[in-house]
């Protein structure tokens, strides 16, 4: 009876403070339920907090793990090797002998730690007097090192990249806010690129057990070009053209006016001169100076297999540049042609790389960077290919090795027109210069790079 009369006493409760009994349970529950829900979101956000924590320092103890594991040498895993070995033999055997070296490798490693502790709170600049040489001369380069912490730095030594080479710079103790440069002359004996960098200093204990560096991602390129001589100003091969130069020939048609002579029979009457004619009272026409110009196109030859030797190759290299880099100085319509080009993966269908020909020091650095083709087409087929382009040419250099014979020069220059002029130049290292004229094509053996501009000068070219 009374357990009913308490039962009855809540639903009344539950009913008044909610109106109906109905939206008081409701309402009880909906509390109930929200206490619940805010109690397990609560421990959801301290298990993601938890996650989170346990990621970061998984991360940081995976880097600080990754870090020393670097710091070890081959032969400082050599000697926690053998002393690990000699703990597992001290512990199975109870040698002496076996704790004894397991103590002096745990002495050893504890004496080299120190050499690593602290950081190096260097900066570094590298800095180039040139980045273009010519073969044969020196680059010197400057590292300044300057210590921008409050407190002294130990010695230390700098690893400096310089082509295939590695340079070890030694930097001395220096003192707050103290800095030093050290000078380094890069030899550059022959034609190519050397990328210099990027800078490294290292820390290291005096056996080489633990190493500790620290990268500077600073990387220069120097641009080694191949050795070329000044040649004569050549007017072989030279067509009319409006907007070239004007030469010494004289013309009744053209841009650049030269004087007025007496009128012949024939003259176009657009030509008299009607002032001269007036002052003189006779007819008076006027004369020009022929505008020509040559469009020149270097062909070079970049197989491996038509040269004889490396050396024989740069010679090659040496005359196709010369002759490009004439043509850029007289202002020539030029096209610089190889069966190879820097940073081209697959050959073009044609077989013809064109090199950058803006101005001459952009054409020596394409000259620096040409390295020998390997899947390259003859020459006979290059000269093909290009006077097929429909490129108005008048004067064509093919240059290659020693290897190719008469015939297949011969093959190359019948490919262009008869107003083409051909000029053949075959690399023969140490030979006896010479040229010859076969049919519409001039040969010319060039065993030393000084004989090239001899050869012009005789008119032999």
């Amino acid at each position: 009876m009374n357990a009913e009369r308490t039962q009855s006493r809540r639903l009344t409760r539950t009913g008044t403070l909610g109106g109906t009994g109905t939206r008081g349970l409701s309402r009880t529950r909906t509390r109930t339920m929200s206490a619940t829900t805010v109690a397990g979101g609560a421990r959801a956000y301290r298990r993601a907090r938890m996650r989170r924590w346990w990621r970061r320092t998984w991360r940081r103890v995976s880097a600080r793990t990754r870090s020393m594991t670097r710091a070890i040498t081959p032969l400082g895993w050599f000697v926690f090797a053998i002393g690990a070995a000699s703990v597992v033999a001290g512990l199975w055997g109870s040698w002496i002998e076996a704790w004894f070296v397991a103590v002096v490798c745990a002495l050893v490693l504890l004496i080299a730690l120190p050499f690593l502790l602290g950081s190096r709170a260097y900066r570094t600049s590298l800095g180039l007097n040139r980045k273009n040489v010519i073969a044969g001369d020196d680059v010197l380069l400057t590292v300044e090192v300057q210590n921008t912490a409050a407190r002294p730095q130990l010695p230390a030594v700098i690893e400096l990249p310089v082509g295939d080479a590695l340079r070890e710079l030694t930097v001395p103790l220096l003192g707050p806010h103290h800095g030093v440069t050290l000078p380094v002359t890069v030899p550059t004996e022959r034609r190519g690129v050397i990328n210099v960098g990027p800078l490294t200093v290292a820390r290291q204990d005096p056996l080489g057990m633990l190493r500790r560096e620290m990268t500077w991602r600073d990387v220069h390129r120097v641009h080694v070009h191949p050795k070329t001589v000044l040649l004569p100003p050549n007017s072989a091969g030279l067509v009319r053209d409006l907007e070239g130069q004007a030469s010494r020939r004289l013309t009744d048609s053209d841009l650049s006016f030269h004087a007025v002579r007496e009128y012949v029979p024939g003259d176009a009457m657009r030509h008299i001169h009607w002032k001269s004619t007036a002052k003189t009272g006779q007819l008076m026409v006027r004369q020009y100076e022929e505008s020509q110009t040559a469009r020149l196109a270097v062909l070079f030859d970049a197989r491996r297999e038509e040269y004889a030797s490396d050396d024989e190759f740069e010679l090659g290299v040496s005359i196709a540049a010369s002759i490009s880099v004439q043509a850029v100085r007289e202002g020539r319509e030029r096209f610089v042609a190889s069966a190879w080009t820097p940073g081209k993966q697959r050959p073009s269908i044609d077989g013809l790389e064109e090199l950058s020909s803006r101005d001459p020091a952009r054409m020596l650095d394409a000259w620096s960077e040409l390295g020998q083709a390997t899947d390259g087409q003859p020459i006979e087929a290059l000269a093909r290919s290009l006077a097929h382009s429909a490129r108005d040419l008048s004067i064509v250099v093919l240059v290659t090795g020693s290897v190719p014979t008469m015939d297949r020069l011969r093959r190359a220059a019948i490919s262009f027109s008869p107003d083409v002029h051909v000029l053949a130049i075959r690399a023969e290292l140490l030979a006896d210069p010479a040229a010859q004229r076969v049919d519409s094509l001039t040969l010319a053996t060039i065993g030393a790079l000084g004989d090239l501009p001899q050869l012009m000068l005789r008119g032999a070219l």
